[in-house]
């Protein structure tokens, strides 16, 4: 995504100032070209970033997957290369899987190679990535009210719902997938006529659920959850929400306009990329 209009900032600026942080920051690492996902590879011990360089939804040739250590050294800039504008990312078998405009990219974890593409058909702008505990992987097609599921190297789409609402960031999180929305009538720049929210896709049903008190307040990037609490970053305004079932969504960190696709440890950090500034933040929760 690009810069966005200072418009949208300011309407919601005072939502994002309002409370008090409670996540510090204890790193930060730079060189980073548009980096929109940040992954924890448990197995391996490292966060793999991925690099849109460029225009997120031209099929240039520039993007790539960067490694991290988990203290934030740059193990390899350029780790995996030959891909377009790769986004969200999920670990499925053995497997990294990156969304690229209309495609997924398989790379393999253990060597690093791009071992093959899977083409969508249908999709028109595949954001982020999920996989859940039986190994299925889950694409949200954030310009198409979208979900779709892989198999193995097969996809089909797994739901099409306007309740999605722009979906971007997608999280498995047991018998229920976590959504966040950016919201409706995007925009050429990308702001929106409503802002997003927090959604929950139950996955035997395919019935998508607002979340009670966590419905248009922010265009919404990346989700993740650690235990019964929800952590969504807001693209446009920087910030970083907790949400907790029924309450209604706090800011406990905020950064310029630009935070996108988080990943966590699973316990208490979360790793935020930081589109235009070229860099990943790690924090720490309280």
């Amino acid at each position: 995504m690009k810069n966005l209009i200072a418009s949208t900032f300011l309407a919601i600026a005072g939502i994002a100032t309002a409370a008090t942080a409670e996540a510090g920051e204890i790193w930060r690492a730079g060189g980073f070209e548009q980096p929109e996902s940040a992954l924890v590879d448990a197995a391996n011990k490292r966060i793999v970033v991925s690099n849109i360089v460029g225009n997120p939804g031209e099929a240039d040739g520039n993007g790539y997957l960067s490694l991290l250590s988990l203290d934030g050294k740059v193990i390899s800039r350029h780790w995996v290369d030959g891909m377009d504008a790769p986004k969200g990312m999920a670990i499925a078998g053995g497997k990294l899987y990156a969304a690229d405009i209309t495609k997924v990219r398989v790379v393999d974890l253990a060597s690093g190679k791009l071992v093959s593409t899977i083409d969508v058909p249908g999709a028109v702008f595949l954001n982020d990535m999920t996989a859940d505990a039986s190994g299925k992987v889950y694409v949200t097609d954030m310009l198409a009210d979208t979900i779709y599921r892989i198999d193995g190297d097969k996809p089909e789409l797994f739901i099409k719902d306007a309740l999605l609402a722009s979906p971007n960031g997608v999280f498995a999180d047991g018998d229920r997938l976590i959504v966040a929305s950016w919201g409706k009538g995007i925009k050429p720049d990308f702001s929106t006529a409503a802002p997003g929210g927090l959604l929950a896709v139950d996955v035997a049903r395919k019935k998508v659920t607002p979340l009670p008190g966590a419905q248009n307040f922010a265009d919404l990037d990346g989700v993740i959850a650690i235990g019964d609490t929800i952590y969504a970053t807001a693209y446009m305004t920087g910030t970083l929400y907790r949400y907790k079932g029924g309450g209604a969504p706090e800011a406990i960190a905020t950064f310029k306009p630009g935070s996108a696709d988080i990943g966590t440890d699973g316990n208490s950090t979360i790793y935020v990329p930081l589109m235009n500034e070229g860099a990943v933040a790690a924090l720490k929760l309280d």
